[in-house]
């Protein structure tokens, strides 16, 4: 049996709502007007009433933006996590009505994106997309951060880049990650590195004290940077993700050697993880790479739920977003609330303490 609620709407008549006695997931009430009153009753009294916005079939978008929102990017044209950037801006433009516009402030470990962001109005229309790996270095590699990325900026939702892949320039004289390592033992092998403080540049690091190869670093403001270089014969060997490098190895201009981040993938057959060409720890293992999207510190829980629910959607309802995903072969689920929290709590001092361990720094 139901439950039958009354409704007093000023002088009108009552109006009797028989709802179910469950309401779960996006099942509908059986709504029974038991008066010619009833019909005037419109879906926005309910839903300002509280009785049909549970029983919506649809997800609701909780927070309404006021003017136009801003989504700074940490780093280049041309790396996942400005692709990524875009395909949101596309999909929360759609689904909030107002415009979305990205704005690229590479740099500073991601600090010049961070402080923008974090210095502005806490208000939702503001937003930064980043490689945590970035946020969570930046304590670790700076002297004076501009600002502290666990108390100033608040994580909404991260989405994982795909495989990040090592890659060799064509015409380096040499085929795999053993042959490489033989290579570098006896002369130093010039290698771009697309953020300071990466897990990329830390897995060098650690390479080369286990074995032996010499490495030459070159740190770039972002990916698309160093693939100029790369492709032109200007370094030996960089690292990315798909979306960076999916035309270079398409065309021939790089060869893969290894996927540094991540799990095989179908579309690199052959080429080994870390693991596979045993080397194990922490640092080969652990130092997974995802693009953040953050708001300011003091942003209202409504706004983070929000854009956190669309970009779980995202995945599913954005046909660039999907795209995006595809070109980088990312499988994972956004991660948000409590989940993106846990994350955070183990990577990022991971990062940090190895990161002063090798006494990396970008003082």
């Amino acid at each position: 049996m139901g439950k039958t609620l009354f409704i007093l709407m000023g002088e009108s008549p009552t109006v009797h709502i028989e709802l179910p006695t469950t309401v779960t997931g996006t099942a509908m009430p059986s709504n029974r007007p038991t008066t010619p009153a009833a019909a005037m009753l419109s879906r926005r009294q309910l839903v300002a009433a509280g009785l049909l916005l549970p029983a919506l079939g649809r997800a609701q978008t909780a927070w309404q933006p006021t003017k136009p929102i801003r989504i700074v990017c940490a780093q280049a044209p041309g790396a996942s996590t400005d692709a990524t950037a875009r395909a949101y801006s596309d999909y929360f433009s759609q689904k909030l009505g107002v415009p979305v516009v990205v704005e690229n402030k590479p740099g500073g470990v991601g600090m010049v994106a961070g402080e923008a962001v974090a210095r502005s109005a806490p208000d939702g229309h503001t937003l930064i997309v980043t490689l945590q790996s970035s946020m969570a270095q930046a304590p670790a590699l700076l002297k004076r951060p501009a600002i502290d990325p666990d108390k100033d900026l608040v994580p909404i939702a991260a989405i994982g880049v795909g495989p990040v892949v090592a890659v060799l320039h064509k015409d380096f004289p040499v085929n795999t990650l053993a042959d490489l390592i033989a290579y570098a033992k006896k002369k130093p092998v010039n290698v771009g590195n697309y953020a300071l403080g990466s897990g990329w540049q830390m897995m060098l690091s650690q390479l080369a004290k286990e074995t032996g190869a010499q490495f030459n670093l070159a740190n770039y403001k972002g990916t698309g940077a160093m693939l100029n270089d790369l492709y032109a014969g200007h370094i030996d060997m960089g690292a990315g993700s798909l979306a960076g490098l999916g035309g270079g190895l398409q065309k021939g201009l790089v060869k893969p050697i290894a996927i540094a981040v991540g799990q095989r993938s179908s579309r690199l057959p052959g080429v080994p993880t870390w693991t596979d060409a045993g080397f194990k720890g922490p640092i080969f293992e652990d130092l997974a790479e995802m693009n953040l999207l953050m708001a300011p510190a003091g942003t209202p829980q409504v706004v983070i739920d929000t854009l956190a629910r669309l970009v779980q959607s995202s995945i599913t309802d954005s046909p660039r977003v999907k795209s995006v995903r595809e070109t980088l072969s990312a499988e994972d689920t956004p991660l948000v609330g409590a989940e993106l929290r846990t994350f955070i709590g183990r990577s990022w001092p991971t990062y940090r303490r190895v990161t002063r361990e090798m006494g990396i720094s970008a003082d």
